[in-house]
């Protein structure tokens, strides 16, 4: 760069000479006698000895004065550097390969970029200063500029292999967690259906025995249910069916089971819902229960055990286009730095538990029915409220106006 700039400047100092050189009154002297010259030659034929010395002088005169007018020119198309010319009060005479508006403002920039080139024109009793302040050239401006296009490009390179290695690297977790969940799925397989034989030969073997048939009957129900989630997680990692139905059935069968689960928390918790039972989207009805079981079962865990009264809401309602779900609980409220963190794996606030329920709810959700789960607000002390959103159906719409 700095040989650039040093190049530059004797080019630039080579020009600014060359215009003090042509400019010269002696060089304009030697042309008009060599013009005279030309005049008698061409009215004689015969050329004294004195005359013809001058005209030889004259013609190296010319010589050097045109390879210097010839250099002007192959300065400024080789260096292309702009460049201004101010007399001595500072207004500007002359200016090249400038593509800026003429102000003092750009003498000023010039100006600090380099040191201006003095020219000297005239002779000694009469001499006028005049000065070239000149910038950067495109190649140097290009070159200064370089470093950045570099470091730029190294950026954007290392920003798509750091991209491209989180990809890969979520991809094998993924895959290895619809291995778990297949394979959870598959060992889930064979005590369920010896399970459901044992059962079918106790109620058989007590037949008579009310009490017995009333237990036979819950553990079919309890089998069933082992069935759905073993069912449910054969369902991760495929593409599920989505279906157009009502959502206030799912919601409710959610909450009627959540509810006989809350002696066994020993909590005393009201469970308040508000479903509009008109209100249909595309859902995958056994992934979408287990999204929503997972939402109603933290926010009954969330609740402290000792409170007097606590409450957990779901809210089924419509919102323009789009249809949300909100599970609010009256617990204890998460940490505005923790609320970025509670959908990651493994992240958990209970003694016992992996961290996966809101992980895989969220995934439920967004991957597989294209909506969204977040946490709508939440605040110390007071509780917390869930919202899932999920995009309206043109034909749930259809539906609701033929209504």
């Amino acid at each position: 760069m700095d040989r650039i700039l040093t190049q530059e400047r004797s080019g630039i100092e080579l020009w600014a000479k060359a215009i003090e050189y042509t400019s010269n009154p002696t060089q304009e002297q030697i042309s008009r006698n060599l013009l005279e010259v030309s005049r008698y030659l061409r009215q004689n034929d015969a050329v004294p000895d004195s005359i013809a010395a001058v005209i030889e002088e004259a013609e190296a005169d010319r010589a050097s004065q045109t390879f210097v007018t010839q250099e002007i020119v192959i300065s400024e198309d080789r260096f292309q550097v702009p460049r201004i010319i101010v007399d001595e009060q500072g207004e500007i005479i002359a200016e090249s390969h400038v593509d800026e508006p003429l102000n003092q403002e750009l003498i000023d920039r010039f100006a600090a970029m380099h040191d201006p080139i003095e020219i000297t024109l005239g002779n000694q009793q009469y001499s006028q200063r005049q000065y070239v302040y000149y910038g950067e050239s495109p190649t140097v401006r290009y070159l200064r500029y370089f470093p950045y296009i570099q470091f730029s490009l190294l950026a954007l390179l290392l920003g798509i292999g750091v991209v491209s290695y989180r990809t890969i690297t979520k991809s094998e977790q993924s895959n290895l967690w619809v291995g778990m969940t297949k394979e959870a799925a598959h060992q889930l397989g064979t005590p369920l259906s010896s399970l459901y034989g044992w059962v079918e030969l106790l109620r058989e073997e007590k037949k008579d025995d009310p009490f017995t048939q009333r237990i036979c009957n819950e553990l079919d129900n309890d089998i069933s249910r082992l069935r759905g989630v073993a069912e449910r997680f054969n369902k991760i990692g495929s593409e599920p069916e989505l279906k157009l139905q009502k959502l206030a059935p799912i919601l409710r069968e959610v909450l009627d089971y959540m509810e006989q689960r809350l002696p066994q928390l020993k909590k005393n918790v009201d469970v308040y819902r508000k479903l509009d039972e008109n209100i249909q989207a595309k859902v995958n009805p056994d992934l979408f229960q287990w999204a929503m079981e997972n939402l109603v079962k933290n926010a009954m865990d969330a609740i402290n055990s000792k409170a007097a009264k606590s409450q957990v809401s779901i809210i089924l309602g419509r919102f323009g286009d789009e249809v949300y779900i909100d599970v609010k609980d009256t617990g204890v409220g998460i940490e505005k730095k923790y609320q970025n963190e509670v959908f990651k794996p493994g992240y958990s606030t209970k003694k016992r538990g992996w961290g996966l329920g809101l992980s895989l709810t969220k995934r439920i959700i967004e991957d597989y029915h294209r909506g969204k789960l977040e946490i709508h607000e939440s605040e110390l002390g007071s509780g917390t409220t869930m919202r899932v959103t999920l995009s309206t159906d043109m034909q749930n719409r259809q539906v609701q106006r033929s209504r």
